[in-house]
């Protein structure tokens, strides 16, 4: 992996004998080692797998008429500026996040608090900062005397609370509404605000709404063609392969891009297409590969039924009466025969 660690350092959030959450600042970096090596690029490969990810930048909320609600944090974008300019060192600017930090959770109930890792390195041609509130987890070790012994370990299996800021994209283009991503919470739950809080992010982009856009004007696109049902699904699979190879090397979609693969599967014109104003799509958003699998697949759950299938089988061998709400399938898969023949057999000895 071609990550270069700059410089990277930890801080304790922990609860005070008051009760109160403060922030334990270590002194200095951590020394470059091959542990500290791992521990980065682990990290790193991790968030950039993590599906689902938020894209923002720093600001306050817009109300529904375009104007900032409330204001705005600026402390950690001040510090951040400040270092990136000279004028702060990484350890005084990590020490004024971890106190802002500290402050935010203060705030929470649920706040345990844990170790805040910042971690300034360069992959690929960018800068990257990544900040995490990392949780230790108990475990039991033996020393070298086969002792049994109790000790911690950080926790990067449930990396729920992380942020990176492509440093490079920020100072290239400070307009830009995705240059800063986040691991957001499942649905429901918001967890992660007071993360963005603490750093005066707002969510810019929301990927998943624009994977909708674009997997419906693909869909429309398609439709208006003179292809037969298989060249259709060929084009929608060209689409969906382009995405996900984005996502596998964590680039966003490039819309020209996109026009490109319909383009070699015999289909032109598809970036005038979108831009005739029915199609709310930025010229580069993030990829979200579980919206584009509708894509290659049908799917849903409901009921106690679970049903997937490729698309395209649609037609073929499932059948789909829509007034009688009825889904026919032709060739049951061999394991899930299996599986009926078995339950038969067993009621039939009943």
């Amino acid at each position: 992996m071609s990550l270069k660690i700059d410089q990277a350092i930890l801080h304790a959030v922990i609860r005070s004998e008051d009760g109160q959450l403060q922030c334990k600042l270590r002194p200095q970096p951590l020394s470059h080692s091959n542990a500290l090596d791992d521990l980065v690029g682990e990290l790193h490969r991790l968030y950039t797998a993590k599906a689902g990810k938020g894209y923002g930048h720093f600001g306050a909320p817009l109300g529904d008429d375009g104007e900032p609600m409330g204001d705005t944090n600026d402390a950690f974008r001040e510090a951040l500026i400040a270092w990136r300019a000279g004028e702060k060192g990484f350890v005084e600017f990590s020490a004024e996040a971890g106190q802002l930090l500290g402050q935010e959770l203060g705030k929470y109930d649920f706040a345990t608090g844990g170790y805040l890792l910042m971690a300034a390195y360069n992959h690929v041609a960018s800068d990257y900062l990544f900040v995490a509130l990392l949780s230790p987890k108990p475990s039991v070790s033996v020393s070298d005397e086969m002792e049994v012994q109790g000790s911690e370990h950080l926790d990067l299996s449930n990396l729920q609370l992380a942020a990176r800021i492509d440093l490079t994209e920020w100072q290239a283009d400070p307009t830009s509404k995705k240059y800063l991503t986040f691991v957001k919470g499942r649905a429901g739950r918001k967890v992660a605000d007071f993360f963005l809080d603490f750093m005066g992010c707002v969510e810019g982009v929301n990927a998943k709404a624009q994977n909708q856009q674009l997997m419906k004007a693909v869909e429309d696109f398609v439709a208006d063609t003179e292809l037969d049902k298989g060249e259709r699904q060929q084009a929608r699979d060209a689409v969906f392969d382009y995405c996900k190879s984005q996502v596998a090397v964590g680039e966003p979609i490039q819309l020209k891009d996109v026009s490109d693969e319909l383009a070699d599967q015999g289909l032109d014109a598809f970036y005038q297409f979108t831009s005739n104003g029915a199609y709310d799509l930025e010229e580069t958003f993030p990829a979200d590969q579980s919206t584009l699998r509708a894509l290659k697949k049908f799917s849903g759950t409901g009921g106690g039924v679970s049903v997937s299938f490729d698309a395209q089988h649609l037609g073929e061998r499932v059948q789909w009466d829509p007034v009688r709400d009825t889904l026919t399938i032709h060739g049951v898969p061999p394991n899930l025969l299996d599986q009926l023949k078995r339950r038969l057999a067993g009621e039939k000895d009943d």
